[in-house]
């Protein structure tokens, strides 16, 4: 059985490492890993594969940047080729990125199997590109690998076949679980004892001037209080600089490889982000998050997580911070499988189907 995983952003490397692990165990599977390259940073991409133990890719295929439209047909070009010369019987995408929609919609035309990792997740807001990219790679794929409960009954009401359909838990806390050890050990240096975690990228928080200002003043009046610790995506600096905005003395850092940030996020006293996965993570660590969104596709971690939505709103970042500090931060637990085991899970059903 020949298994083609695609990868082109971050948050799919933590995601398919542990297929990847998972399906290196099993006789009779051949693996391919190819590299869109859809976000490439050549200083940290060394550093992510040695810590998550994925192997070089087999193909990059060198995308860069672009609007939506032209990285997605771009990457539908350049990974058809692939497809025929190396003819899987199953076509593994990942998330909610470009690339994951590009090669579903090129491996479906082939006729090519398609499973989609991290399926079923909405947050009903078709203003955000990747709720698009998820519905349109739920509708082609014949294998739906899910990681929480409404992902199931999201797919359902949309009229997916119930035999599609596999709760498998989520495999970011398979990575997870596997370099929090690592993390534990991590020095941090440099760095204040109790501090604020932020995180932030989503364009409807920085392509927006006077958006961006009101959150940067939001965390200059929080570090009166908590320092505030900010990896800064390269999008959000771009924009910072570009609108010529005052970032005060926030901990201003470059992005970091992934069992560093991790032991930053363990570390915290709380996190604000509009990351999806940084919900997740902060939720199965029991770490305080704060998500400046309007919604979200992972309402587990609001359910039964860590995770309180405040959207763009400082009044209300405000008091679910003061909260925090007075130590009454919201107590949350691990949803059900998200156990370290997820990637083991989607092995057996792709060995299942084979």
């Amino acid at each position: 059985m020949h298994i083609l995983h695609v990868v082109g952003a971050r948050p799919n490397f933590m995601k398919a490492a542990p297929v990847l692990h998972a399906l290196r165990k099993r006789s009779a599977v051949q693996q391919t890993l190819v590299h869109t390259g859809q976000h490439y940073d050549a200083n940290m991409s060394d550093v992510f594969f040695s810590q998550l133990e994925i192997p070089s890719p087999d193909v990059n295929l060198g995308i860069g940047s672009g609007s939506h439209a032209q990285q997605t047909a771009e990457i539908m070009s350049r990974f058809e080729p692939i497809v025929l010369e190396r003819k899987p019987d199953v076509v593994l995408v990942y998330g909610d990125v470009n690339s994951t929609v590009a090669a579903a919609l090129a491996s479906a035309k082939l006729g090519i199997r398609v499973g989609h990792v991290e399926a079923g997740l909405r947050s009903f807001d078709w203003s955000m590109p990747e709720e698009i990219n998820r519905v349109v790679t739920d509708r082609l794929a014949d294998l739906l690998f899910t990681p929480s409960e409404d992902g199931d009954r999201n797919l359902v009401q949309e009229g997916v076949p119930a035999e599609k359909i596999f709760r498998v838990g989520n495999v970011m806390i398979d990575s997870l679980v596997r370099l929090l050890p690592a993390a534990m050990r991590c020095p941090r240096n440099g760095f204040p004892q109790c501090y604020a975690l932020v995180t932030l990228h989503r364009p409807s928080n920085v392509d927006d001037s006077k958006t961006l200002k009101s959150i940067l003043q939001s965390l200059l009046e929080i570090h009166q209080d908590l320092a505030v610790v900010f990896p800064v995506h390269p999008r959000t600096r771009q924009r910072i600089e570009e609108f010529g905005l005052n970032a005060g003395n926030l901990h201003l850092i470059g992005p970091l490889p992934y069992v560093e940030f991790l032991a930053l996020q363990h570390g915290a006293a709380v996190v604000i982000t509009d990351s999806g996965g940084i919900q997740e993570e902060t939720t199965y660590m029991g770490v305080p998050c704060l998500t400046l969104r309007n919604n979200t596709e992972r309402p587990v971690t609001v359910s039964l997580g860590t995770n309180v939505i405040v959207g763009q709103e400082r009044d209300k970042l405000s008091l679910e911070l003061s909260k925090i500090l007075a130590g009454k931060a919201k107590k949350g637990t691990i949803p059900p499988l998200w156990d370290g085991h997820a990637g083991e899970r989607i092995a057996d059903v792709l060995q299942s189907q084979s």
